[in-house]
């Protein structure tokens, strides 16, 4: 079994007492990990309460954490996969839906201009397709407010901008489809990434617009409607900020070849 080995490292500058909330480690998806987390100001250690999410996804809360440098360090080895993500029955509703950063309502009428006709595997390889031709991936070009619609218009983004415009062309269309943060061994450059996730035939089916790593050996951090749920790091209160950022992820072989277009679920 190959394992994937994944790594991240935050330096957060707190200026007033802060209540932060961090999406770094892997999800309770994998039960075979070895992992450790830490937080630290001026090497002193701060408690931080974990909270799980009804999707898996595990939070670290440090409520009113000390002013300071706060380093915040995760490293994980995953030796197993996890089981196929199931559906529940409030996700056909929730993931159909609009939210904040897939705002399908808005692009419904051009979902059915690009892909009038399509279901199913053709409706998914043919908007990850569009969005991969037709978006270009250039760091810094979109602003943490843009959705899917500012996307569309401005026809660049990283990868959180090409999640969201799948996602929300697939809503347009019915189909239940939602985001998830990974570690990606293979990311070029390497950080922290977002790939959507779409429900047809039974499954959850993983796509990655950008191809800039290959599916099979992501590790699914955070789950959610978009990437108002799956932020790596949240402010609730006080003065913070993030001034540094490590992300690794690795495997102990050779990565996998992927064909961009094969079924892959994120396991």
């Amino acid at each position: 079994m190959t394992a994937r080995l994944v790594s991240s490292h935050l330096r957060v500058e707190v200026a007033q007492p802060a209540d932060l909330i961090f999406s770094v480690t892997v999800s309770t998806d994998y039960d075979d990990v070895d992992e450790q987390l830490t937080f630290r100001v001026a090497d002193e250690p701060v408690d931080a309460e974990e909270l799980i999410a009804p999707s898996g996804t595990r939070l670290h809360r440090i409520r009113q954490a000390p002013v300071g440098t706060l380093n915040v360090a995760y490293r994980a080895t995953v030796a197993s996969r996890a089981p196929e993500p199931e559906i529940q029955g409030i996700d056909e509703i929730l993931y159909t839906r609009p939210s904040r950063y897939c705002d399908s309502d808005r692009l419904a009428n051009l979902s059915h201009t690009h892909f009038a006709g399509l279901t199913g595997f053709e409706l998914m390889s043919a908007v990850t397709q569009w969005v991969r031709t037709k978006i270009s991936y250039r760091p810094g070009s979109s602003r943490v407010v843009d959705g899917a619609l500012e996307t569309y218009l401005s026809r660049t983004g990283v990868c959180r901008d090409s999640a969201h415009l799948v996602i929300a062309f697939l809503r347009g269309l019915d189909m239940p489809a939602r985001l998830a943060s990974v570690y990606a061994p293979g990311l070029t450059p390497m950080d922290f990434h977002a790939v959507a996730e779409a429900y047809w035939d039974g499954r959850w089916h993983l796509l990655d617009a950008t191809g800039l790593a290959p599916r099979q050996s992501m590790v699914r951090i955070a789950t959610g409607r978009d990437a108002a749920d799956s932020a790596f790091m949240t402010t609730l209160g006080g003065s913070a900020r993030l001034t540094d950022m490590w992300v690794d992820a690795t495997l102990d072989t050779a990565l996998p070849y992927d064909d961009r277009f094969s079924f892959v679920t994120l396991t």
